[in-house]
């Protein structure tokens, strides 16, 4: 391996290791032969367990701290010189004071162990979109989630050896104390610590923190977007590509949208659905006025529970080889893993994912934890895009905004214009999961899905949204759609799944100007004839339902847009001229 030379670099992980006191530094530089030497490091400390290597080759074992188990948004604090400046849906803490207190608890907190030092690039390494970090870390599961998550490679240390800027991010699991626990960004300083935590969502720092957190903060100063969205591409049998991007908040279906399979319906037709991303798009303007979007990631941080060959094949698929499962159950008969709904035959022969012995067949309790992870390589995906490898980019016709929701939003709507698709964006609203903690099922309103990951004030965020829009001559057409729609017996009403393709292809049509559509209070929403609904069992009156404005229920939902938008102290004339609007249309 060649080393790192560039001296502010070597400085400043000379300055970490000085506070940290780890016995010794190893640089990382993703080759196969070292991260295998890592990986049997994993398994001689027993940080990981190693999995059935015939049916699940490569794939590794991970366990929290039971108190550990998922993002932690309380402990998520941003740090500007300003507190207005992280504004009101942030946590905001003093840099001067977050380094002051951080520092005591990193002040030799890695005596006895080995600090990794993992030079990435979010997007691949050299091209516009991309950007390059440094994370030190003394867990052995971060330094092989990274180099799934990211890309590690000798290109990454040559840029830096050339010069290039990086976010430093510093990680310690310390002792995982939860009292103690902290995810802090300081934006102005392009700086990412995180102290005593060591589940991905908090410790894989190329991930929300720098491509959501400081990416929003760098896109708002630099001109481009950092989005919590998905990339679909779409292609019809005459081989034409459109490409769609979706935000969705965590557990709505993203993922599973991210790698849809087509109703045979539609393979027959000839279309083909591939995938550039799961959870995260950085957004370019191009030459052509056109929004040109790039998944920065190189892998996939799925939630298991939920995923099976009926929800998502492909995402099943990616995970059979080179994966780390964290807090599944695990089958001890064939040492493999196994999770709620993948299929119905649980291990009777078990451990849940707190290590218990477990009986699938007659326990009450779950065998994995609802918010348990697969961390597989993006490569692995049978609808992986060629377009994932090149980092280029690919023009966006659609933006989707979606959310779960049980009765107030319609399966689909498009906004008036970009302005209005903004102001949709900023009131959308879901019920929550268990991806984050806290209490699931309570309606939470989360724009653009960025509420936890954007690392600056929102209002501001939504003003860059506008601001962005009127340096596009072509911009991408936006949506909303809700997948989750409940009847009177709390029965989903729409399939979902890969049937939402029929909806995706509505949108389409609408970006071509090659359908007519009916305006509503929210939008335009389709005549029901303009849904293909060949080869689906769903009666017209259902459709009918599903695409149904209840105005009583959209006092209410008024009313908490309203709330949700009090907090801040001021917000972009656009966004509160389409509520008024709205309001008009509802009364």
């Amino acid at each position: 391996m060649t080393m790192v030379t560039n001296q502010l670099v070597n400085d400043w992980v000379k300055e970490m290791a000085e506070l940290t006191k780890p016995d010794e530094v190893v640089w990382i530089d993703g080759s196969k032969e070292q991260l295998d030497e890592i990986r049997k490091l994993s398994l001689a400390t027993g940080e990981m367990i190693e999995l059935n290597q015939e049916k699940l080759p490569g794939c590794l074992y991970y366990r929290t701290n039971p108190k550990d188990v998922a993002r932690d948004e309380k402990r998520t604090v941003i740090c500007t010189s300003r507190k207005e400046d992280a504004g009101p849906t942030n946590n905001w803490v003093a840099p001067e004071e977050m380094y002051a207190k951080m520092s005591k608890l990193f002040d030799g907190c890695m005596k006895g162990r080995t600090m990794y030092a993992i030079p990435f690039s979010m997007g691949v390494p050299g091209t516009e979109f991309a950007k390059i970090g440094i994370e030190l870390t003394d867990s052995i599961y971060v330094v092989l989630s990274m180099a799934i998550m990211t890309h590690v490679n000798q290109k990454v240390i040559d840029l830096l050896n050339e010069g290039a800027d990086f976010t430093k991010c510093l990680h310690s699991k310390a002792q995982i104390n939860e009292q103690e626990k902290y995810i802090a960004h300081f934006p102005e300083d392009n700086t990412i610590w995180s102290i005593n935590s060591a589940y991905g969502g908090n410790v894989l720092l190329g991930k929300k923190c720098l491509a959501l957190r400081i990416g929003s903060y760098l896109g708002k100063q630099e001109g481009w977007m950092a989005e919590h969205m998905l990339i679909l591409k779409i292609e019809n049998k005459e081989g034409e590509a459109k490409y769609v991007c979706g935000a969705f908040p965590s557990a709505c279906g993203k993922t599973n949208l991210a790698m849809l399979t087509p109703p045979d319906y539609f393979k027959k037709k000839g279309y083909k659905i591939s995938t550039v991303g799961d959870d995260i798009s950085w957004l370019r303007i191009g030459d052509d006025g056109r929004l040109y979007a790039v998944n920065p990631e190189n892998g996939f941080f799925g939630v298991a529970p939920g995923t099976n060959e009926k929800s998502n094949p492909n995402a099943l698929r990616t995970t059979h080889k080179n994966t780390i499962f964290t807090n599944v159950a695990r089958n001890l008969d064939d040492n493999t893993v196994w999770w709620e709904k993948l299929d119905k035959n649980p291990p009777e022969n078990g451990e849940d994912w707190l290590g218990n012995p477990w009986n699938g067949k007659t326990s009450e309790e779950k065998g994995a934890h609802p918010n348990s992870r697969f961390t597989a390589p993006a490569a692995n995906c049978p609808t992986i895009a060629d377009e994932f490898a090149t980092g280029e980019g690919v023009p966006i016709s659609a933006i989707i905004f979606g959310g779960r929701r049980a009765k107030a939003e319609p399966l689909v709507y498009q906004a008036r214009d970009w302005n209005h698709g903004v102001f949709i964006g900023s009131a959308m609203a879901s019920e929550t999961t268990a991806a984050a903690n806290g209490k699931v099922g309570v309606v939470r309103h989360d724009p653009m899905a960025m509420l936890p990951f954007c690392g600056y004030n929102m209002a501001e965020y939504f003003q860059h949204w506008i601001d962005m829009g009127k340096k596009m001559t072509n911009p991408p057409q936006i949506f909303h759609v809700n997948w989750f729609r409940t009847d009177e017996n709390d029965e989903f009403m729409w399939p979902g799944f890969g049937d939402n393709l029929r909806v995706i292809l509505w949108m389409l049509n609408r970006c071509e100007g090659s359908v007519d559509a009916v305006e509503t209070p929210l939008g335009y929403e389709p005549k029901a004839e303009d849904i293909d609904t060949n080869e689906l069992d769903i009666e017209p009156e259902v459709l009918g339902k599903l695409l149904r404005v209840d105005k009583e229920i959209w006092k209410e939902e008024i009313a908490g847009i309203e709330e949700f938008y009090s907090q801040f102290e001021w917000l972009p004339e656009e966004i509160t001229e389409n509520l008024d609007r709205l309001k008009a249309q509802i009364s």
